[in-house]
């Protein structure tokens, strides 16, 4: 029982840094972001987002899968993290030599746009500095020290937002955006290497590489999929819409990931570790899950679902009618991010008990559903109209929330299993919550008919759905609102 109160305590802490950790770099992300949005012409973000779809790829054989496989693994020596850390540099460097090289073809893609190369060339210089301090941010996760993550990331966040407003203000159009990136990037790492004092040994074992990867392996696969899946569909915008439209979708695509991003991360990084011991005990683990399950529903039901609520005032606020276009991408995406968010969850209870290959299954039933809506969906993504601008990328992503739920269920069901739990056990800790979302989220789509001011709609909005979600869980005798209201209330104690 004392072991259990001390996990759970190291959950909660870890949880509570994790979630500092990612308000402050969500607040200053929207700040820069909407200071950016509005400065910036729009085809610079389309510049920029046509060269992360080929960074995305590009970083994947850089991390290779080891991140997660040093997380999952229960004790690692000193010289087991040398070895993962000098293979993902040397990895790094050759892939950044081969994608220098490819930046003309990058361009070629993109309507040979020969403004890519430059950007391309250097914005790729980020995976090769990330890689630098991978093993250090994986160390600090499986110690449960979020802290210190949190401070050099709050840090980097801030140096890096001023670079680019000051790289916008001065007129350096997409560059302000590349050397965020990059700083953002060198900052991150600098300060980790100084903070944390480990330094890797003068010893390198392919052994110890064969080891992570077999582990890692499966999440490389799972990984490449998902990106693949994920950016071909910002590679097919630029390809056969072009870079404005392009711009819209990224907008779209970005504010939406980092409200998704925000919730899944802050979870996460908790839930792994401390599923990790509770691995081989079937009662704890499937107690576990199932108190994770409906924690997270709690929390990613009512934020994503507000989130698509206020979209049009909240767009109106921050950027005035600039990206309208981009508001109906950014509800699609939002939903296919409830479903996304909720399969990543169930991943890692996958990958806790090491079954990480699994994950490339559940994967690949995701991947040929979208492979097949891409198929439908192709001929209409150029399609425009004076009111709809984005109407055929709308019906792409359409193929990409089927794809979506599809795999969430398939997930589930794995999950499920592996956790010693029913699929529909798994179901009916998120039901509930799903259902006093929409509940709470019916009156504010009325007061959208009645109030025009988009700043007192806004807030009146977010109000109202709180106040509701809040109350009809107290009325339903919620335990884990209790139990997330009871933490808040001790911390301040304390």
């Amino acid at each position: 029982m004392g072991s259990r109160r001390e996990m759970k305590q190291r959950v909660a802490h870890t949880v509570k840094w994790c979630a500092i950790d990612r308000s402050v770099n969500v607040v200053l992300n929207i700040v820069t972001g909407i200071a950016l949005a509005n400065i910036l012409p729009r085809e610079d973000f389309g510049l920029v987002a046509a060269v992360l779809v080929f960074q995305a790829f590009a970083a994947i054989f850089v991390e290779g899968g080891f991140a997660t496989a040093l997380i999952q693994k229960k004790r690692i020596s000193r010289k087991e993290y040398s070895s993962v850390m000098w293979f993902n540099l040397a990895i790094a460097a050759a892939v950044y030599i081969i994608m220098y090289v490819a930046a003309p073809l990058i361009a070629k893609v993109f309507d040979n746009d020969v403004r890519l190369i430059p950007l391309a060339r250097v914005m790729f210089l980020t995976f090769v500095i990330n890689a630098s301090a991978m093993v250090q941010t994986s160390r600090l996760y499986k110690l449960m020290e979020v802290k210190t993550v949190a401070a050099t990331n709050a840090l980097a966040t801030i140096i890096s937002s001023v670079v680019a407003v000051v790289l916008a203000i001065g007129g350096f159009g997409a560059w302000a955006l590349v050397w965020q990136a990059v700083s953002l990037a060198a900052v991150k790492s600098g300060a980790l290497w100084a903070a944390t004092g480990w330094r890797p040994k003068r010893y390198f074992s392919l052994a110890d590489i064969k080891r992570f990867f077999k582990v890692g392996s499966g999440m490389l696969g799972a990984t490449f999929l998902n990106v693949l899946f994920g950016k071909i569909y910002g590679l097919l915008i630029g390809n056969r819409a072009g870079i404005l439209p392009l711009s819209y979708y990224g907008q779209a695509d970005k504010w939406s990931t980092m409200g998704v991003s925000t919730l899944l991360n802050t979870m996460t990084s908790s839930f792994l570790p401390a599923l990790s011991a509770y691995q081989d005990n079937k009662t704890e683990y499937a107690a576990a899950t199932a108190k994770m399950n409906r924690f997270a529903s709690y929390i990613i039901f009512p934020c994503l679902g507000l989130a698509i609520v206020i979209a049009t005032p909240l767009f109106h606020v921050c950027f005035g009618t600039k990206w309208d276009p981009a508001i109906i991408l950014f509800q699609l995406l939002l939903i296919r991010g409830i479903f996304s968010s909720m399969s990543s969850i169930y991943n890692n209870y996958i990958i806790a008990r090491g079954h990480t290959k699994l994950i490339v299954t559940t994967e690949l039933v995701r991947d040929i559903a979208a492979a097949i809506a891409i198929f439908i969906t192709l001929p209409y993504i150029d399609i425009t109209t004076p009111q709809e601008p984005t109407k055929g990328i709308t019906i792409l992503l359409w193929g990409q929330i089927a794809a979506s739920a599809i795999t969430w269920i398939i997930t589930m069901v794995y999950a499920a299993r592996l956790s010693w739990r029913r699929w529909w056990e798994f179901l009916s800790d998120s039901i509930p919550y799903a259902a006093i979302s929409i509940m709470a989220f019916i009156p504010g789509v009325m007061l959208s008919k009645l109030i025009e001011n988009n700043l007192l709609l806004l807030v009146t909005e977010c109000i109202t759905a709180t106040g509701i979600y809040l109350v009809v869980n107290a009325l339903f005798g919620s335990k884990i609102q209790k139990d997330v209201f009871d933490w808040i209330l001790k911390r301040k104690k304390d």
